[in-house]
């Protein structure tokens, strides 16, 4: 006779109980305690759901509305954004689907309006909060990256667009919305010091700024941060990449006035 095989796997994120029949199949699922199947699938949305699973807690009213809105606002960043285009051109390459993910995640992922940038300004309002003269003195003495080997020193104040000219109208709404909605410290605050904020960057706020500012005031961690961000800008990258993988390089934009095929 054999003991009864405990269980392995640690984790405070989910629970699982196994089927009579077949100990591989889940019975009960339960995500920070509660039962995904039984409760959470009849009660909960799926921005509520998605801030459980990264905070082990579910989301106040506040926190939902705010969550809900950085999403819609970023879910789809449109074929300028780098992410979306390097799907666009996996999938009218002919990549397999999955490609167009894979690429729109490395291409998302970087300093330039990507993840990374997301990281470091979230450790930038951490450590500067909604002191303007905390952000002056980091802008002129920025940290230095701690994986030099991964990443490139950043070249911009994150959260900013070094190419930017103004700060885009979307842009502008977003923050505007956000903060109505969520009266949360920093989008605030941000909200009231933008120009200022831009004038020391030398460069207009971002989408990626406005993330930031979203998911500290919701107690994200750069960490989780980054991954949020990876995440929950996948859907437009999705679409436009299926899209594209049916109309053609022809028409490909910014692209079939500029480009000339020889016989």
């Amino acid at each position: 006779m054999t003991d009864k095989p405990t269980e392995t796997i640690t984790t405070e994120i989910w629970r699982e109980t196994p089927e009579a029949d077949n100990p591989f199949a889940a019975k009960d699922c339960f995500c920070a305690g509660y039962n995904v199947y039984d409760d959470l699938l009849k009660n909960a949305s799926f921005i509520d759901y998605l801030f459980l699973l990264f905070k082990l807690e579910p989301p106040n009213t506040q926190q939902s509305v705010l969550l809900e809105g950085l999403a819609i606002a970023l879910a789809n960043p449109g074929p300028r954004d780098h992410s979306v285009r390097a799907a666009m051109s996996a999938g009218v390459g002919g990549s397999t689907h999955p490609s167009a993910l894979i690429a729109a995640l490395s291409v998302g992922a970087g300093n330039l309006g990507g993840a990374r940038e997301v990281f470091h300004a979230v450790e930038y309002w951490r450590h500067c909060n909604t002191s303007l003269e905390a952000w002056q003195q980091y802008i002129k003495h920025p940290p230095q990256e701690g994986r030099a080997d991964v990443w490139m020193p950043m070249e911009h104040l994150p959260g900013f667009d070094p190419n930017g000219v103004s700060c885009p109208t979307p842009v502008q709404q977003t923050l505007t919305y956000l903060a109505t909605v969520s009266k949360t410290p920093c989008l605030g605050w941000l909200e009231k010091n933008r120009r200022q904020l831009e004038a020391l960057a030398e460069c207009p706020l971002a989408f990626s700024g406005i993330a930031a500012a979203a998911l500290f005031d919701l107690d994200f961690s750069p960490e989780q941060a980054e991954m949020f961000y990876l995440l929950i800008r996948l859907p437009g990258a999705a679409v436009h990449a299926l899209e594209q993988e049916k109309l053609g390089w022809r028409k490909y934009p910014f692209f079939a006035d500029g480009f000339k095929l020889n016989p």
